[in-house]
């Protein structure tokens, strides 16, 4: 069981990292912290994607010498989904990351609960 574990040891590296980060965003009440848990969610996907899209002795998808073999050679679609995946979470997170200066320069604070409660406050003054 233990050669199992270490022969699988990156993917198993990336559920670790993915619960990590998914119990960051469930537990942590600061928006900082949750932006932070959400990232190291999305790494720990493109660590898996990763690791699923290498074999062992088989090279990068370059044609070389001729050799059109597709068994020679890795898989090039994980590589192009993580690159893609990469893009979108640097856009996700600066979006994110300028909604989270709003709420502060509103609610002066980054407290998710304590924005919730003002923001129910506000609405109950309204109507």
């Amino acid at each position: 069981m233990l050669e199992n574990l270490w022969s699988n040891r990156i993917p198993c590296a990336a559920v670790l990292l993915f619960a990590l980060g998914f119990s960051t965003l469930l537990l942590h009440p600061n928006l900082i912290k949750k932006i932070i848990g959400l990232n190291i969610m999305d790494t720990a996907a493109y660590l898996f994607l990763t690791s699923l899209g290498y074999i062992p002795g088989r090279l990068a998808p370059i044609i070389v010498n001729g050799d059109t073999d597709p068994s020679h050679y890795v898989n090039p679609l994980p590589a192009g989904l993580v690159l893609t995946g990469i893009v979108v979470s640097v856009s996700v997170t600066a979006l994110m990351l300028a909604l989270t200066i709003r709420l502060y320069d509103r609610y002066h604070t980054l407290d998710l609960d304590k924005i919730y409660m003002m923001a129910r406050q506000e609405q109950g003054e309204l109507q």
